[in-house]
Protein backbone atom coordinates (compact mmCIF):
# COMPACT_ATOMS: atom_id res chain seq x y z
CA UNK A 1 0.00 0.00 0.00
CA UNK A 2 1.24 3.49 -0.81
CA UNK A 3 1.66 6.20 1.77
CA UNK A 4 1.64 9.93 1.23
CA UNK A 5 4.51 11.52 3.10
CA UNK A 6 4.71 15.29 3.44
CA UNK A 7 8.17 16.77 3.59
CA UNK A 8 8.96 18.34 6.97
CA UNK A 9 8.67 22.10 6.90
CA UNK A 10 6.56 22.17 3.73
CA UNK A 11 3.32 24.15 3.86
CA UNK A 12 -0.02 22.34 3.72
CA UNK A 13 -1.10 21.70 0.18
CA UNK A 14 2.49 21.41 -1.04
CA UNK A 15 3.37 18.54 -3.35
CA UNK A 16 3.68 15.32 -1.40
CA UNK A 17 6.09 12.48 -2.12
CA UNK A 18 4.58 9.01 -2.55
CA UNK A 19 6.45 6.25 -0.76
CA UNK A 20 5.60 2.73 -1.88
CA UNK A 21 5.76 0.46 1.14
CA UNK A 22 3.68 -2.37 -0.32
CA UNK A 23 5.31 -5.78 -0.28
CA UNK A 24 6.19 -7.23 -3.66
CA UNK A 25 5.42 -10.78 -4.71
CA UNK A 26 8.21 -13.14 -5.74
CA UNK A 27 8.25 -16.67 -7.11
CA UNK A 28 10.80 -18.66 -5.14
CA UNK A 29 12.67 -21.70 -6.41
CA UNK A 30 15.65 -23.84 -5.50
CA UNK A 31 18.81 -24.26 -7.48
CA UNK A 32 21.75 -26.24 -6.16
CA UNK A 33 20.39 -26.12 -2.61
CA UNK A 34 20.06 -22.30 -2.62
CA UNK A 35 16.75 -20.39 -2.54
CA UNK A 36 16.26 -17.81 -5.29
CA UNK A 37 13.39 -15.52 -6.24
CA UNK A 38 12.17 -13.57 -9.26
CA UNK A 39 9.54 -10.85 -9.31
CA UNK A 40 6.18 -12.48 -10.04
CA UNK A 41 5.47 -9.80 -12.66
CA UNK A 42 8.22 -11.33 -14.84
CA UNK A 43 6.77 -14.85 -14.62
CA UNK A 44 4.45 -15.90 -17.40
CA UNK A 45 3.99 -19.55 -16.43
CA UNK A 46 5.65 -22.62 -14.96
CA UNK A 47 5.81 -25.83 -16.96
CA UNK A 48 6.98 -29.36 -16.29
CA UNK A 49 10.39 -30.15 -17.73
CA UNK A 50 9.90 -31.96 -21.03
CA UNK A 51 11.62 -32.39 -24.35
CA UNK A 52 14.24 -29.72 -25.02
CA UNK A 53 15.72 -29.65 -28.52
CA UNK A 54 19.44 -28.95 -28.38
CA UNK A 55 20.85 -26.32 -30.73
CA UNK A 56 24.43 -27.00 -31.90
CA UNK A 57 27.20 -24.46 -31.25
CA UNK A 58 25.44 -22.75 -28.32
CA UNK A 59 27.04 -21.91 -24.96
CA UNK A 60 26.59 -24.63 -22.33
CA UNK A 61 24.07 -22.59 -20.33
CA UNK A 62 21.65 -22.57 -23.28
CA UNK A 63 20.01 -25.95 -22.87
CA UNK A 64 18.06 -25.69 -26.15
CA UNK A 65 14.57 -24.68 -27.23
CA UNK A 66 11.04 -25.89 -26.52
CA UNK A 67 7.79 -25.63 -28.42
CA UNK A 68 5.36 -23.71 -26.24
CA UNK A 69 1.99 -23.74 -28.01
CA UNK A 70 3.65 -23.20 -31.39
CA UNK A 71 6.21 -20.63 -30.21
CA UNK A 72 9.91 -21.44 -30.05
CA UNK A 73 11.20 -20.60 -26.56
CA UNK A 74 14.90 -20.82 -25.63
CA UNK A 75 15.71 -22.56 -22.33
CA UNK A 76 18.54 -21.40 -20.03
CA UNK A 77 20.06 -23.71 -17.42
CA UNK A 78 20.45 -21.23 -14.53
CA UNK A 79 22.95 -23.44 -12.73
CA UNK A 80 25.27 -23.31 -15.78
CA UNK A 81 24.55 -19.60 -16.24
CA UNK A 82 25.84 -19.02 -12.72
CA UNK A 83 29.03 -20.97 -13.46
CA UNK A 84 27.95 -24.25 -11.88
CA UNK A 85 27.48 -27.69 -13.33
CA UNK A 86 24.49 -28.54 -15.55
CA UNK A 87 21.20 -29.19 -13.76
CA UNK A 88 20.38 -32.87 -13.47
CA UNK A 89 16.79 -33.49 -14.49
CA UNK A 90 14.75 -34.87 -11.59
CA UNK A 91 11.07 -35.32 -10.80
CA UNK A 92 10.58 -31.70 -9.62
CA UNK A 93 12.75 -30.04 -12.30
CA UNK A 94 10.71 -27.46 -14.17
CA UNK A 95 10.96 -24.52 -16.53
CA UNK A 96 9.84 -21.05 -15.49
CA UNK A 97 8.75 -19.03 -18.52
CA UNK A 98 9.93 -15.46 -17.99
CA UNK A 99 8.68 -12.58 -20.10
CA UNK A 100 11.20 -9.84 -20.80
CA UNK A 101 10.73 -6.65 -22.76
CA UNK A 102 13.37 -5.29 -25.12
CA UNK A 103 12.75 -2.36 -27.46
CA UNK A 104 8.98 -2.66 -26.94
CA UNK A 105 9.09 -6.35 -27.99
CA UNK A 106 8.30 -9.10 -25.52
CA UNK A 107 10.46 -12.20 -25.40
CA UNK A 108 9.67 -15.43 -23.59
CA UNK A 109 12.66 -17.24 -22.14
CA UNK A 110 12.54 -20.47 -20.17
CA UNK A 111 14.79 -20.91 -17.15
CA UNK A 112 15.45 -24.40 -15.86
CA UNK A 113 15.36 -24.78 -12.07
CA UNK A 114 15.56 -27.68 -9.61
CA UNK A 115 12.11 -27.02 -8.10
CA UNK A 116 9.61 -24.21 -7.70
CA UNK A 117 8.78 -23.47 -4.06
CA UNK A 118 6.09 -20.82 -3.53
CA UNK A 119 5.01 -17.25 -4.12
CA UNK A 120 6.11 -14.99 -1.25
CA UNK A 121 5.38 -11.40 -0.37
CA UNK A 122 8.53 -9.61 0.75
CA UNK A 123 8.28 -6.08 2.11
CA UNK A 124 10.78 -3.62 0.68
CA UNK A 125 12.03 -3.00 4.22
CA UNK A 126 13.01 -6.70 4.36
CA UNK A 127 15.21 -6.50 1.26
CA UNK A 128 18.91 -5.79 1.73
CA UNK A 129 21.24 -4.64 -1.08
CA UNK A 130 23.27 -7.33 -2.86
CA UNK A 131 26.45 -8.42 -1.09
CA UNK A 132 29.69 -7.05 -2.49
CA UNK A 133 31.39 -10.43 -2.07
CA UNK A 134 30.81 -14.01 -0.98
CA UNK A 135 27.93 -14.90 -3.30
CA UNK A 136 28.25 -17.98 -5.50
CA UNK A 137 26.94 -15.98 -8.45
CA UNK A 138 27.92 -12.64 -9.98
CA UNK A 139 26.72 -9.82 -7.76
CA UNK A 140 25.31 -7.91 -10.74
CA UNK A 141 22.81 -10.79 -11.17
CA UNK A 142 21.39 -10.05 -7.69
CA UNK A 143 18.88 -7.24 -7.17
CA UNK A 144 18.65 -7.85 -3.42
CA UNK A 145 18.63 -10.27 -0.51
CA UNK A 146 15.15 -10.81 0.91
CA UNK A 147 14.82 -11.75 4.58
CA UNK A 148 12.18 -14.46 4.95
CA UNK A 149 11.68 -16.48 8.09
CA UNK A 150 15.17 -15.87 9.44
CA UNK A 151 16.99 -16.77 6.24
CA UNK A 152 17.95 -14.98 3.02
CA UNK A 153 16.39 -15.46 -0.40
CA UNK A 154 18.52 -14.28 -3.34
CA UNK A 155 16.34 -12.01 -5.50
CA UNK A 156 17.54 -12.14 -9.09
CA UNK A 157 17.67 -9.27 -11.53
CA UNK A 158 16.31 -11.17 -14.56
CA UNK A 159 17.22 -8.34 -16.94
CA UNK A 160 20.89 -8.83 -16.01
CA UNK A 161 20.82 -12.63 -15.80
CA UNK A 162 19.29 -12.63 -19.28
CA UNK A 163 21.00 -9.53 -20.71
CA UNK A 164 20.01 -7.77 -23.93
CA UNK A 165 22.98 -9.25 -25.81
CA UNK A 166 22.02 -12.73 -24.65
CA UNK A 167 18.38 -12.16 -25.55
CA UNK A 168 19.52 -11.35 -29.10
CA UNK A 169 21.65 -14.50 -29.13
CA UNK A 170 18.74 -16.53 -27.75
CA UNK A 171 16.38 -15.08 -30.33
CA UNK A 172 18.81 -16.14 -33.06
CA UNK A 173 18.93 -19.62 -31.51
CA UNK A 174 15.14 -19.79 -31.51
CA UNK A 175 15.03 -18.63 -35.14
CA UNK A 176 17.62 -21.25 -36.07
CA UNK A 177 15.46 -23.88 -34.35
CA UNK A 178 12.51 -22.87 -36.54
CA UNK A 179 9.96 -25.57 -37.22
CA UNK A 180 12.28 -28.40 -36.23
CA UNK A 181 11.22 -28.06 -32.59
CA UNK A 182 9.18 -31.00 -31.31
Amino acid sequence: MSQIVQSPGSPRGATAVTVDSAPQQYLTFTLGGEMFAVAILNVKEIIEFGTVTEIPMMPSFIRGVINLRGAVVPVIDLSCRFGGKPTEVARRTCIIIIELEQDEHKHDIGVMVDAVSEVLEIARSEIEPPPSFGAKIRTDFISGMGKVGGRFVIILDVARVLSIEEIAMLTQAADAGGTEVT
